[in-house]
């Protein structure tokens, strides 16, 4: 008689930080995934900086007899980090170990429902979007797919009726967020927001808030808002269908 088939493990991969605060955000967003579906193991690996390491994690899984694993990257567009550091992890992984590396997270319409969610705590509300500009402030990147991807997201969250949206970065592309809060202003946009495109704090993020000093509004990072957890676990899913389907499931 078989027994129900095993659900892959899913490890997230953050990058890592040595300020305290980006793994502490990291572990409350994997946290709020765990409550969402009780029955998942869940665990998380740092690729720099915090432990434990991505390979420690999985020679650990590995260890315990886990076969099957989904590594989903904690990032929010496919760069360098995604095309290159996490796949030569995975490489190096454990024998024996079956393992499927899921998609970033964005783009994605979660993601924008985040972003909507931190500016209304900002003090934001649905009545102002005609009025606001929105800076869109991502940690920047010298990839031009993960360039072109901001861009992307950013005219498509103007459809959505704010005053205005432009993307801006904190590093490796141009323009700042600084700038980008100059030309909202330009355009006579009544009010302007600065909305931070990234997942937790560090040093990249505290760049863009120093340069939304003078906005508005300064909403705060994605973090474990509840629209990310789905997103996690919706990135999950979509990986691992074909282990279920090979188990049987």
């Amino acid at each position: 008689m078989h027994g129900k088939p095993v659900r892959p493990v899913l490890l997230v991969i953050a990058h890592g930080s040595r300020d305290p605060r980006h793994a502490a955000t990291v572990h409350a967003l994997v946290e709020r995934v765990r409550s969402l579906r009780p029955g998942l193991r869940v665990e998380t690996g740092f690729l720099d900086f915090n432990i434990p390491s991505v390979h420690g994690v999985l020679e650990s899984l590995a260890a315990e007899g886990v076969r099957d694993v989904v590594a989903l990257p904690l990032l929010l567009t496919r760069a360098f980090h995604a095309k290159a550091d996490i796949p030569a992890v995975l490489r190096d992984a454990p024998r024996g170990l079956r393992i499927r590396q899921a998609e970033v997270l964005g783009p994605s319409p979660l993601l924008l429902s985040a972003l909507e969610r931190r500016l209304y705590e900002a003090g934001l509300t649905p009545a102002d979007k005609a009025s606001t500009g929105v800076v869109l402030a991502s940690a920047g990147s010298s990839d031009p797919e993960a360039i072109a991807v901001i861009a992307d997201i950013a005219r498509e969250w103007w459809h959505t009726g704010w005053c205005a949206v432009r993307p801006a970065f904190a590093s490796a592309s141009l323009p700042r967020t600084e700038d980008a809060v100059r030309e909202l202003r330009a355009l006579g946009c009544e009010r302007v927001a600065v909305a931070p495109y990234v997942l937790a704090p560090g040093f990249l993020p505290d760049r863009i808030a120093r340069g939304a000093a003078d906005a508005d509004v300064l909403a705060d990072v994605l973090g474990p808002a509840p629209e990310v957890a789905r997103l996690l676990l919706a990135r999950y899913d979509s990986a691992a269908l074909p282990a279920r389907a090979a188990l049987g499931a």
